[in-house]
């Protein structure tokens, strides 16, 4: 059943408005509970309008093989069908769901996606660890007005995110895969709790631990602070208990006294505790665990609890998206400085590309947001470079594919390392088969004009060169040459690009303008 379904009125509401309202929705897969927020973006603030949760535990639904069960996918299918309703007047470019870990392990996560996909009728991420950790930062700072340097803790279901940031920018990011679903299975699996298992569990949580304990200590920071289901729900009982000098705080003898509380319990069936949820209990005390080994590794005596966390961070990232606060754009700027690449080409591909693009628009029913993923390829299609120039194209999208790129979800990562990879030789028929369907037809269409674009600049010019003539059908593209009566670079290139585009089954027609005839 829902954890919440809110509908509040804030004071917010009664500010003077600057514009319309932007009515953004987000949904959050996560390991233990998949979450709904919608919420009006305004004045650079959100305004909740619907707040919804279940305990649908899809990591719990992992077996051995690491499958999801048939009765765990619909036990998340069930609770998007719910959720459905709040979504009806949502523009589709503003709603973003996201899956977080139990999806990002799950051998068959594509079966489900497709399932929940075709019920939603919107498309679904699955966003890697520091990504999900970056959203987390983004939501938990803008519910912090405190400045300052700022570790967050996050502990789901199947992972826990750690970040080091000052205001709305991270220092460190990391994802560690423990999460109180998947420690629960591990460490209780017939629901027997001692203080050995308990211990076990915390040790497997400091050697997770290990890896990013001494260069956070390193980095440092002023004020711990922990978002989420398992330190809100800490929280709430250490206050309900008194163990805690204030609502929302977590000491580390509070803490102990609640492993010693929870212990007492012997089952994880039998765990019921002031300030506790019935349907969270049974996955508390590994989340204890981790929370304590946490404190242990840190050497922390408090952290405090802050509203705002990987749906709040989504909303907030997507309101600032194709525009200057754009993260995607500011990670491949950067990435562009790391491989040292060519800036003046880079921007001239670019620049050819958006002309390409403008001219087949409307034919190939394009999209502005499809547009975004043809011109930042245009701008890293050559990194590969860095490591070598033969298969240079091979490089840069094993770079792309593999790099942690924030702001970028999987799916968006996988789609811009399909275009570098396309842009030159042989168009990679098996790479694009195996995109989505949906993505496929689109895919091949931005590939071509990236090609074109990268062609048309061989002789890397000082500034964009003047386009040959361009129209398009549904599968065929035509060129326009100047008449000439000798072979140009261009013509010649042409001719090869002709050639691989005839083996990949694509059609490209060149033609030539006709000389103008001297009047007699």
């Amino acid at each position: 059943m829902p954890e919440d379904i809110s509908l509040p009125i804030t004071a917010a509401n009664n500010e003077v408005d600057h514009g319309e309202p932007q009515r953004l929705a987000a949904i959050d897969l996560g390991s233990n509970s998949f979450h709904l927020l919608v919420a009006n973006y305004q004045n650079e603030r959100l305004q909740v309008v619907a707040r919804m949760g279940e305990k649908v535990q899809l990591a719990a639904g992992l077996d051995e093989h690491g499958y999801l069960s048939e009765a765990a996918m619909q036990r998340a299918l069930d609770c998007l069908s719910r959720f459905a309703p709040f979504l009806n007047d949502i523009d589709g470019a503003n709603l973003r769901v996201v899956g977080t870990n139990a999806l990002r392990d799950a051998y068959n996560s594509q079966t489900f996606i497709e399932r929940a996909e075709a019920q939603l009728g919107h498309a679904i991420e699955i966003i890697a660890g520091r990504e999900e950790a970056r959203l987390i930062y983004l939501g938990a700072a803008h519910a912090l007005a405190e400045n300052g340097r700022r570790l967050i803790v996050d502990i789901g279901g199947g992972s826990t995110e750690f970040i080091i940031g000052e205001v709305f920018e991270p220092k460190a990011l990391e994802s560690l895969r423990m999460g109180c679903v998947t420690f629960s299975s591990r460490f209780f699996p017939d629901g027997e709790l001692s203080e050995k298992r308990m211990r076990r569990a915390e040790l497997a949580a400091l050697s997770e631990l290990a890896n990013i304990q001494r260069p956070y200590q390193r980095l440092g920071w002023d004020d711990p602070v922990g978002s989420s289901g398992t330190i809100k729900a800490a929280a709430s009982v250490l206050y309900a208990y008194g163990d805690t000098p204030q609502e929302g705080v977590i000491t580390r003898s509070g803490l102990k006294k609640l492993r010693e509380r929870l212990l007492k319990c012997r089952q994880l069936d039998k765990v019921a505790l002031d300030g506790l949820k019935p349907d969270r209990a049974k996955v508390f005390p590994a989340g204890i665990a981790i929370l304590n080994a946490i404190f242990e590794a840190f050497d922390l005596t408090r952290m405090r609890f802050a509203d705002g966390a990987l749906r709040e961070g989504v909303l907030y990232d997507m309101a600032g998206r194709n525009s200057a606060e754009d993260t995607r754009s500011k990670t491949l700027e950067m990435l562009k400085r790391v491989y040292d690449v060519d800036t003046r080409q880079a921007e001239n591909v670019a620049d050819t590309a958006v002309r390409l693009f403008a001219s087949v628009k409307k034919a190939w029913g394009l999209t502005k947001d499809q547009e975004h993923y043809l011109v930042w390829a245009s701008h890293v299609h050559e990194i590969g470079l860095a490591i070598s120039h033969s298969q240079f194209h091979r490089h840069g999208a094993y770079l792309l594919e593999h790099s942690d790129l924030a702001g970028f979800s999987r799916p968006e990562q996988h789609l811009l390392a399909f275009l570098v990879r396309a842009h030159r030789r042989k168009f990679p028929l098996k790479e694009w088969q195996l995109l989505p369907a949906s993505q496929q037809a689109s895919s091949a269409r931005l590939a071509r004009l990236l090609r074109l674009a990268v062609l048309i600049n061989h002789s890397r010019p000082e500034s964009s060169p003047l386009l040959p003539g361009i129209s398009a059908d549904t599968d065929t593209l035509t060129l326009t040459l100047p008449a000439s009566d000798e072979p140009t670079l261009l013509s010649t290139d042409l001719e090869q690009e002709q050639a691989y585009m005839d083996t990949a089954g694509f059609k490209l027609k060149l033609e030539q303008e006709k000389p103008l005839t001297k009047k007699t």
